[in-house]
């Protein structure tokens, strides 16, 4: 199996122009540009800008993950922490000393046979 790269760049040539593209391979055989800019008036600028760009994207796409990671975490410790309180409100409402009338320690366990 191949290692690629999930963010990418590529540079592509529109007649007398120049367009930088930043890409996202979404599957194996399926890419996705993210975001481009075209009218570079030579490919040097244009992989400069991509490269750049690439960068930033990279980076803001970071920051954006850590955020959303936080709250996640935050999201899940307050679901816990409700469960808790959930799972306390029912134990304080079960009568003590009884499970409901029920006693695991005098069971008779006869069948219709049996008697």
């Amino acid at each position: 199996m191949t290692q690629t790269k999930k963010y990418d760049f590529r540079v592509v040539a529109d007649g007398a122009t120049w367009t930088a593209q930043i890409t996202r391979r979404q599957t194996a055989r399926k890419i996705v540009v993210s975001k481009s800019k075209q009218g570079f008036a030579t490919e040097a600028e244009a992989q400069a800008w991509g490269e750049t760009e690439l960068k930033s994207f990279l980076e803001n796409l970071i920051k954006r993950n850590e955020r959303k990671a936080k709250a996640r975490e935050e999201r899940n410790e307050a679901a816990e922490a409700k469960e808790l309180a959930a799972d306390a409100w029912r134990d304080a409402r079960e009568p003590k000393g009884s499970d409901y009338g029920f006693d695991e320690d005098n069971l008779d366990y006869e069948s219709d046979s049996d008697r």
